[in-house]
């Protein structure tokens, strides 16, 4: 059989860096083939080679078994490659027809307007792939979670005979992971041939036929996914024992303990806010107490950008109030735009955080040998592959990117820490490693910031968090502790309860004039 993807020898560099080093690699077609690695591996490298955003510097590239050399993504389209990007590719202003329509040749006419029957061919085709999708809501103002089905709905518009999906699941709820997995095995039960980069093994074991591990931008194993496990392949990929507990069912970090109640560092009183994207905040009440993890659980577009922005500072209240510190640590869901200015060095990125802290300043000015002194602490601490304080931030791999956003903002926490997906798109021992800080944080005794972890995966909602609340359509619903399970978290944020609790507390607290807290 002619494979779908075929990758002989195939180098990468950039400047000294050898993000693939004569990999080898082959995508069959009708096959979901699980691509994992490092942040920093080279998967991310070796999808953009195969859809014509990278040229390689050697090597071979085969698509249905001929050689080409592809010089644009538009090229690599018009030989059936799509690919979905863990940064989406939308225009924010466009509505998700639009978006759809502009990335598909065949839904304009040779005048250049849309054919009359391209927007029944959408609705058919969401159909048919059981995608709920917003086609008449500008991007902008969509959440993370709808912004993907548009993303993934217009890669698969077009005849696609090769599509690449990179961390297609970290915005999703169980369910709706599970309901992907099925849209991508008809999808290669139709002869597309799949390529999922992930660092979730217990998915990627349950949806590929074949793994294949990158490491250091070097090929290590490729094997049937029947026949390997999870630790296998996580030593695989780091190339060291360890990682067991950041694998599914290596257990809670945190037990519950009686303690008295620590001081309250955060509170949000029947607040209301309004948002572009997605749903704002209706009528929410919580309290965060010093060295708590608050864990806020949701599919994205229900108010947790809302709710992120006003603990942070960012957005005052439409209504009620918000008692706030003067400083929060920061984590934002998008590290592009948000945070991160990638023309700036990592040592300017972290200036942006402690400025205005005593430490870092020599009366007026900043003290540059402290930042720099601080930014190497943290490339070491944070395993910031690639990187060093002078290095810019958009040179380093998108996972070094989040493991500096994530370490500046610890050293701006003292009384409140937001984090919002902290570990989307970080592999294994990275996740582990934010997972185990972001912890320790929680127990530095009366120095300890409260937390509110904002976050679609609900493994890393379950083994942090002390308490758990879940956001719908603004509201925030507290989750009692006999449901902190994924069956009925899960079954809550897509909007029903599989239990009789769960179900009461979504039915009153969406009530009209109903108030929630999670105090």
């Amino acid at each position: 059989m002619t494979a779908a993807v075929s990758l002989r020898g195939v180098t990468k560099r950039f400047g000294a860096l050898r993000a693939l080093d004569a990999v080898d690699f082959e995508l069959a077609p009708g096959e979901i083939h699980g691509l994992l690695g490092e942040n920093g591996a080279g998967k991310t490298t070796l999808a953009r080679v195969v859809a014509g955003l990278l040229a390689p510097d050697a090597g071979r590239v085969q698509i249905g078994g001929r050689e080409v050399r592809l010089g644009s993504a538009a090229e690599a389209r018009a030989l059936g490659v799509a690919m979905v990007h863990q940064h989406f590719s939308l225009v924010p202003r466009f509505t998700g027809f639009e978006n759809v329509a502009l990335f598909n040749a065949e839904a304009w006419t040779p005048r250049g307007g849309v054919r009359d029957d391209y927007r029944g061919r959408i609705e058919a085709r969401a159909a048919e792939l059981r995608l709920p999708v917003q086609l008449d809501v500008p991007v902008e103002r969509m959440g993370v979670a709808d912004r993907q089905r548009i993303e993934i709905l217009k890669a698969l518009m077009g005849e696609t005979r090769v599509l690449l999906l990179d961390e297609p699941t970290a915005v999703l709820a169980p369910q709706e992971v599970e309901g992907l997995f099925a849209v991508l095995r008809r999808v290669a039960a139709a002869g597309t041939g799949i390529v999922l980069v992930a660092h979730k093994l217990d998915e990627v074991l349950a949806a590929a036929g074949r793994v294949t591990v990158l490491r250091r931008g070097r090929w290590v194993l490729t094997r049937e996914a029947g026949g390997v496990t999870a630790r296998e392949l996580a030593d695989a990929m780091v190339g060291v024992g360890g990682v067991a507990a950041g694998l599914p069912g290596g257990g809670s970090v945190l037990a519950g303990q009686e303690a008295p109640a620590p001081a309250i560092v955060a509170e949000l009183k029947d607040v209301s806010a309004a948002s572009v994207s997605g749903a704002g905040l209706r009528g929410v009440s919580l309290a965060v107490r010093r060295g708590e993890i608050l864990g806020i659980a949701g599919v994205g577009g229900n108010g947790q950008r809302t709710l992120a922005s006003v603990l942070a500072g960012l957005q005052a209240p439409d209504a009620g109030e918000a008692v706030l510190p003067a400083e929060a640590g920061w984590i934002p869901q998008e590290r592009d735009g948000e945070g991160l200015v990638n023309d700036f060095t990592i040592a300017e990125n972290v200036a942006l955080a402690v400025h205005a802290k005593g430490a870092y300043r020599r009366g007026p000015w900043l003290d540059w040998a402290e930042v720099e002194e601080a930014a190497a602490a943290l490339v070491g601490e944070m395993d910031v592959r690639s990187g060093a304080p002078g290095v810019a931030a958009g040179t380093l791999s998108g996972g070094n990117q989040q493991k500096m956003v994530a370490g500046r903002e610890f050293l701006r926490s003292g009384k409140l820490l937001v984090a919002e997906s902290p570990t989307r798109g970080l592999d294994v021992k990275a996740t582990v490693a934010v997972r185990e800080r972001i912890t320790a944080l929680a127990k530095h005794g009366d120095r300890a910031p409260g937390i509110v972890l904002i976050s679609t995966d609900l493994d890393e909602i379950l083994e942090l968090s002390d308490r758990i609340a879940v956001m719908v359509r603004g509201r925030l619903i507290p989750v009692p502790p006999e449901d902190h399970n994924p069956a009925a978290i899960g079954e809550l944020m897509l909007g029903a309860g599989s239990r009789g609790g769960v179900r009461h507390q979504a039915d009153a607290r969406d009530r009209p004039g109903a108030r929630e807290t999670a105090g």
